[in-house]
């Protein structure tokens, strides 16, 4: 009996060399067809070093990788797990993975030990220390009169909010085209996978998330 893979590493070390023409180790990636997931669960239904679980991860770890990320622009053509094209990534597909990209390499560069005793550091809390001594300077009316402007500017350009619909246990199944609520605006998502209260989507980015009926709506 093979030894079960444990680790996200292995994982996908296996399913680079199982699938060759889907997953890579290194270089350019190639972005993953939107529902992959429930295809490589089928093509692996009898082997027992894999576990869906594990597969899950492996998948959500690949798909949220640096490397995955900038692979997914607009024009690129994403494939099955044989290599063929599936799909191709659209404008809203390719900005979402942008955004995705450029937040998780700002978290990295925050969570970098940053050298407290730097002359830029040094100069920066210089100036603001002589701005504080500076004596404080009212608005002027005219300053006044275009902030307001402004700010009533922006009030007019606020979009009306979609009005969502949510779903309900009978009306949900796999490949259904749905929003999932998962931070303050609803996104594009396809439904992968149905597991008891569990819902897995997959997003227009090509990352595979988890969720709950409660969380997915329809227009």
């Amino acid at each position: 009996m093979e030894t079960k893979r444990t680790s996200t590493k292995e994982v996908i070390a296996y399913l680079a060399e199982k699938f060759p023409a889907c997953f890579s180790l290194e270089g350019p990636a190639k972005p993953l067809k939107i529902g992959i997931f429930q295809d490589l669960a089928e093509k692996l239904t009898d082997d027992e070093t894999v576990s869906k679980t594990r597969l899950r991860q492996a998948l959500r770890h690949y798909t949220s990788s640096w490397r995955y990320l900038k692979s997914v622009k607009v024009g690129s053509v994403r494939v099955d797990i044989d290599g063929n094209d599936a799909a191709e990534i659209d404008q809203v597909q390719a900005d979402y993975a942008s955004k995705t990209l450029k937040e998780s390499q700002e978290k990295f560069s925050n969570n970098k030990p940053k050298d407290n005793y730097s002359k830029k550091q040094y100069k920066d809390r210089k100036s603001a220390k002589e701005q504080a001594s500076k004596p404080e300077q009212k608005n002027k009316p005219d300053q006044k009169a275009k902030f307001n402007a402004v700010k009533s500017t922006k009030r007019s350009h606020v979009k009306p909010e979609v009005k969502l619909q949510p779903v309900t246990t009978d009306n949900i199944n796999v490949g259904k085209k749905v929003k999932v609520q998962l931070s303050n605006s609803p996104m594009n998502a396809t439904i992968t996978e149905i597991s008891g209260k569990d819902i897995s989507v997959q997003l227009d980015s090509g990352m595979v998330v988890k969720t709950q009926v409660k969380n997915i709506f329809t227009e």
